[in-house]
């Protein structure tokens, strides 16, 4: 058989064992090493499932991976949200829909220290879904504000999914995180103008909540000031270029480490499952490059790639209709597995369209993230609905009623970053090299 039979093959088998539930990880492995023996022989074969192993896990990049992953852990075992919430609560909940912009506020800021969006739709779940109702908030706004915001946590820095978009198309991640940065402000800001406009047409769906008085505003930064002055030291740095992502990510896992346990939030109970948790979780990670790369050298060694973008560009039809085709399906794949897998599985070959393209592969990243958000609210299947859903008993029904107009702000949004890609780009462009 020729090259790129077997390639197509191969990922025919890649696909089937993912739906029979085999690890997205496991299935790619699996299937590259079997092409890959079957094109270039068992010794090849066999050097590149233990020198891709090793060489992708023990880079100097791929520490960062674990790094953030604790900072985001511990991060969130202290109770930092509720501390942001009420925070976001006394400098803006006195106004209509005050309350829901302090939801989507404080999910940013939480999913930007911890870099997680299920974790901060679950945080912010418990937190504020509570208080909102106690103010008579509707039920489905009160619910959407809460997935809505907490899908900014894989766009704002540290993001574990630009990270992984770094690594598998070898992009710097400094500059991945600061190109997400004004992205991530400005869906925020998105995010609260839609609710300000809601409660402006329906003023029963978002009640002012009590004034606070401007002690009572300073007083509140109390709980959050530390970890908020952490976040800006580890992003200014790398922004500066005193230092790098992976040692920002050390920087930032110890100094969480340590305003947690100075705050005497972190306990030692907490701290053994903080660790065991980011295990975990980096062991996932491990098997999903560890079987991204050798299904990579198996699309290398096929070709199949490259006849991709062949014969994506030999369709002579302009390039925005390709990348609104991309866009598409990012966001529908974003519906069914999370951003991970996804970009696991279709960026080896994706990515080289985009090469061929010649469009910017960093604004290709934010795009690509900013899709995978979309896909976290957008029905049937959105991840951080159901996670909202089971944290705070909230009927999936209900949330998917007031996600809509966080959807059309978020193709405003997607919109904005596609044709003006300097928003994505200004920040990188001025870092120093």
């Amino acid at each position: 058989m020729s090259p790129d039979i077997v390639g197509v093959i191969c990922v025919g088998l890649m696909l089937l064992m993912i739906f029979m539930g085999v690890w997205v990880g496991t299935a790619m492995l699996v299937a590259g090493f079997v092409g890959f023996f079957y094109l270039e022989g068992f010794f090849r074969a066999f050097t590149i499932l233990g020198t891709e192993a090793y060489s992708q896990i023990a880079s100097y990049v791929f520490a960062c991976v674990p790094l953030y992953i604790l900072m985001g852990i511990v991060v969130s075992q202290t109770g930092i949200a509720g501390d942001l919430y009420k925070t976001a609560n006394k400098w803006i909940g006195s106004v209509k829909g005050g309350l829901a912009i302090a939801t989507t506020i404080a999910c940013g800021a939480f999913a930007a220290i911890c870099g997680s969006s299920d974790a901060s739709a679950a945080a912010m779940g418990k937190v504020a879904y509570p208080e909102m109702v106690k103010f008579k908030y509707d039920k489905r706004l009160a619910s959407a504000c809460i997935a809505a915001g907490g899908s900014i946590g894989i766009m704002i820095p540290p993001s574990l999914g630009f990270i992984l978009y770094g690594l598998l198309t070898e992009q710097s991640i400094g500059k991945l995180y600061m190109a997400g940065f004004i992205p991530g402000i400005l869906e925020a800001i998105f995010y609260s103008f839609t609710i300000y406009i809601m409660c402006r047409i329906r003023p029963g769906y978002g009640p002012a909540a009590p004034r606070s008085n401007f002690r009572e505003k300073v007083y509140s930064l109390k709980g959050t000031w530390a970890m908020l002055a952490l976040f800006v030291f580890v992003i200014g740095g790398i922004y500066a270029g005193v230092f790098t992502p992976t040692e920002a990510g050390a920087l930032g896992a110890f100094g969480a480490i340590a305003i947690s346990a100075l705050s005497k939030k972190l306990t030692p109970s907490r701290f053994n499952q903080s660790v065991k948790d980011a295990l975990q979780i980096t062991a996932m990670i491990c098997l999903l490059i560890t079987g991204a790369f050798v299904f990579m050298r198996l699309l290398a060694v096929s070709r199949l790639p490259a006849m991709l973008s062949d014969l994506v560009l030999g369709l002579q039809v302009p390039i925005w209709v390709i990348v609104l085709c991309i866009i598409i399906f990012y966001i529908i794949i974003g519906c069914f597995w999370d951003i991970f897998a996804a970009m696991i599985l279709t960026l080896p070959l994706i990515f080289p369209v985009i090469q061929m393209a010649g469009l910017d592969p960093i604004w290709f990243g934010v795009v690509i993230v900013r899709c995978m958000e979309i896909g976290l609210i957008t029905p049937p299947f959105g991840l951080n609905v159901f996670i909202l859903s089971s944290s705070s008993n909230v009927p999936v029904k209900t949330i998917f009623g007031g996600i809509w107009p966080f959807l059309i702000a978020d193709i405003l949004h997607l919109s904005l970053l596609v044709m003006v890609p300097q928003i994505s780009l200004f920040l990188p462009n001025l870092m120093r090299h």
